[in-house]
């Protein structure tokens, strides 16, 4: 198949690229690069099914005219988006404009050319568990940010094309994603953030007293349920769920990460209001649709994600020294 990835030089998107190039489809990424880098992909530049890496902006609706113009895609995989919460609350117009927006324009061209679009949303978007049976696909939604409202947003619209001109769409809800080529800074995730400090022999700093809790979806786990939520017809018009299906405390977390290497700090939280305290995912949907489960666990990806690092902090340091 014919396969356009949006935000696929990002930290999902290149998991995403990976697995559809080993499927042996052809595939085309678009990315402004405005969250990540083409190194991110350059172990498959020079694979013969990467077709195209166009960097531009989903908002630049001419352009992404002129693109499905020319390339007939089968299926729409769109990643690209603003992700990081502060950010939204510090200027909900951007992430509106990048997050709500640019999906109608492609939205346009989906139902022009009859391409299936998989639209990769978030667990932000839902009200915190309220049992350990965990959120399922009809839990209450809640956007306590501008990024879970524009994602919730364009949720809707990408829906209402299902429903409206039977337009093949599926809505993706994985929970907290992380592993290697995730962000060790501001806008990464927590499990990056924490193993970078460790390493580097930082405090790890936790937000808040620690007791919220994250489900935690290792990211080729992710990347398997995003791209066979596009081979799947029977979830066309449906909304769908990842995670690892346990939850864990930002402190249990930390503790697991630390080692007792270095200290662990508690620090005011920077956006209260849009915290989630218990974020625990129900995947059954997924399991029993899809046939889909997570394969890695919190322990096994804490490691992988860790070496991963290591050797990225010492690439660094060579390259530094020479």
């Amino acid at each position: 198949m014919n396969v356009l990835v949006t935000g696929g030089t990002g930290f999902i998107g290149r998991w995403v690229v990976g697995r559809l190039l080993r499927d042996g489809q052809n595939v085309w990424i678009v990315d402004n690069l405005s969250n990540s880098n083409i190194e991110n992909i350059m172990e498959f530049i020079a694979h013969e099914n990467l077709k195209g890496l166009r960097i531009m902006d989903l908002k630049d609706r001419e352009s992404i005219q002129e693109l499905f113009s020319n390339i007939k895609f089968d299926i729409c995989y769109h990643l690209g988006a603003s992700i990081n919460v502060q950010d939204s609350i510090d200027d909900p117009e951007t992430t509106f404009q990048n997050d709500t927006i640019a999906t109608f324009f492609l939205l346009e061209e989906c139902k022009k050319y009859r391409v299936k679009i998989v639209f990769m949303s978030t667990c932000m978007v839902y009200d915190k568990a309220n049992n350990d049976e965990g959120i399922n696909e009809s839990s209450a939604t809640k956007p306590a940010s501008p990024y879970a409202g524009s994602k919730l947003a364009a949720e809707n619209m990408v829906l209402s094309y299902f429903f409206s001109y039977g337009l093949p769409a599926v809505v993706l809800r994985p929970f907290n994603t992380y592993g290697p080529f995730q962000k060790t800074g501001g806008e990464g995730g927590v499990v990056s953030i924490f193993i970078h400090n460790k390493l580097n022999g930082k405090p790890i700093n936790i937000y808040g007293d620690g007791t919220q809790t994250r489900d935690l979806l290792y990211v080729e786990d992710c990347a398997d349920f995003v791209v066979e939520a596009g081979y799947n017809d029977l979830l066309n018009g449906e909304i769908i769920n990842a995670g690892n299906g346990k939850d864990i405390s930002i402190n249990e977390l930390a503790n697991k990460i630390s080692q007792k290497q270095v200290p662990i700090y508690h620090i005011p939280h920077i956006h209260p209001q849009s915290e989630i305290p218990k974020l625990l995912c129900n995947f059954k949907k997924a399991e029993n649709v899809m046939r889909w489960s997570p394969k890695v666990s919190i322990e096994e990806g804490i490691l992988r994600t860790e070496y991963w690092i290591k050797r990225k902090l010492s690439q660094e340091s060579d390259s530094t020294n020479e």
